[in-house]
């Protein structure tokens, strides 16, 4: 299974930055802590997903994610996790392909986007895959770059999308990946833990982007007196 497209990845992605996440679509009851051996990254998710919300965290509680690996990481463009095949994987095995055998349908909402730090679902290309439904368990966060309104202008004419000022706005100054919008399912948004997000896409990585050095995660619901602070 091939998730996101390399090609894309080749043609626009080169640097990347540093902000405060937007709040906007987002849900202020269900926050999850992803704790990774590079740090702890807090994510709010959103309530106009429900169909993934509801499938991430059934999962998170299951402790499904915990020992998995980022086993796809690319700098200035997101790192990616959530296979089970990665538990224990050995290494320099080739990993991407598993998941628990369903989708979960597209859920697209124009206030949820890939600015830095979204966290999304992966998902099988179009020619496989035309309703764009999602991974049952391959996420990705999304460290991105900076855009100029030039190559915005050009990913709108490719991709026959529409970013909206307030989303340029964020892309020119803060970053993200503008060119996922609308095709794969953004269902929350990093709280704390951008630097760590930083940290894990620039780490070393062999041919098949998978770090060098194991990256584990460990998922867990974050309870209100956890999460307040972040509201």
């Amino acid at each position: 299974m091939k998730y996101l497209f390399y090609l894309i990845i080749l043609l626009f992605f080169t640097s990347c930055s540093v902000f405060k996440p937007s709040k906007s679509g987002h849900s202020s009851t269900n926050f999850v802590k992803i704790e990774t051996d590079s740090g702890t990254i807090v994510v709010r998710l959103s309530d106009k997903t429900p169909l993934t919300t509801a499938n991430f965290l059934k999962l998170v509680k299951q402790h499904f994610y915990d020992g998995l690996l980022f086993h796809r990481v690319i700098p200035g463009f997101m790192i990616q996790g959530g296979d089970p095949d990665s538990k224990n994987a050995p290494a320099g095995k080739v990993l991407g392909e598993g998941g628990l055998g369903y989708t979960v349908p597209a859920e697209f909402d124009t206030t949820l986007f890939h600015q830095k730090g979204a966290i999304a679902m992966a998902r099988e290309n179009d020619d496989v895959n035309p309703k764009k439904a999602s991974s049952s368990t391959q996420f990705y966060l999304v460290e991105g770059r900076t855009f100029t309104d030039v190559e915005m202008n050009q990913i709108e004419d490719k991709f026959k999308i529409k970013i909206p000022e307030s989303h340029r706005a964020i892309y020119r100054t803060i970053g993200g990946a503008p060119f996922l919008d609308m095709n794969y399912t953004v269902f929350g948004q990093t709280v704390n833990g951008l630097d760590v997000i930083d940290k894990i896409a620039h780490v070393p990585r062999d041919k098949n982007d998978r770090p060098v050095h194991d990256i584990h995660m460990k998922i867990s619901i974050m309870k209100k007196k956890e999460y307040r602070r972040y509201r």
